[in-house]
C-alpha cells in the first residue's frame, strides 16, 4: 500500500467547518498515548499536506522511534530517531517541518513511498520497522470520531 495524502473537513455536531477531521483523529490518538505531540496534531497535518506526505506517516514513525515523543533525549524534540536519536531540533514544529521535508525529498522523491521501501535507508538493519510503522498508521486511521463530532 502506497501512501496517500488527502484532506477533508467536518461540519457535524459542533466541529468547526474548517477543522480538519484528520487533526481531530490524530489529536485523539496521541492524547490516548499520553503524548505531548497531541497539541501539534494540526501542524502534522498542515506540514504533511505541504510536502505531499501521508498525514499518518510522521506520527507513526514517532510511535516506533520514541513512543510518540515520550522517550527522547531531554529538549531534543527528536521523536523520529533522526541521526540515531542524536539530532536536536529547536522545537516540535521545527522537527515536524525538517523531517517531513527530508522524507519528501530523499524518500518519496526517489520512489520510496511505503514503509517497506523506506526501511532499509531509514532504519537499517531493522527487519521490523516497516511493520511497526504500518501498525501505527492503521491504528491512527481506525480512530473513531463519532463521539467527538
Amino acid at each position: 500500500m502506497e501512501f496517500k495524502s488527502y484532506s477533508f473537513a467536518a461540519s457535524i455536531n459542533g466541529v468547526d467547518d474548517q477543522e480538519d477531521i484528520r487533526a481531530v483523529k490524530l489529536k485523539k490518538y496521541l492524547t490516548q498515548k499520553k503524548s505531548e505531540l497531541a497539541m501539534f496534531s494540526l501542524n502534522f497535518i498542515e506540514v504533511a499536506d505541504k510536502w505531499g506526505l501521508d498525514w499518518r506517516l510522521l506520527p507513526a514513525i514517532a510511535g516506533v522511534e520514541s513512543n510518540f515523543g515520550r522517550q527522547i533525549p531531554y529538549g531534543s524534540f527528536n521523536a523520529y530517531g533522526w541521526a540515531n536519536g542524536r539530532y536536536r531540533f529547536k522545537s516540535w514544529e521545527d522537527s515536524i517541518e525538517h523531517v517531513s521535508r527530508v522524507i519528501a525529498i530523499k524518500y518519496l522523491g526517489r520512489g520510496l513511498n511505503t514503509p517497506e521501501k523506506m526501511q532499509p535507508i531509514y532504519a537499517p538493519p531493522s527487519k521490523t520497522w516497516a511493520g511497526k510503522v504500518r501498525f501505527f498508521i492503521n491504528q491512527i486511521e481506525a480512530v473513531g470520531v463519532e463521539e467527538i463530532l
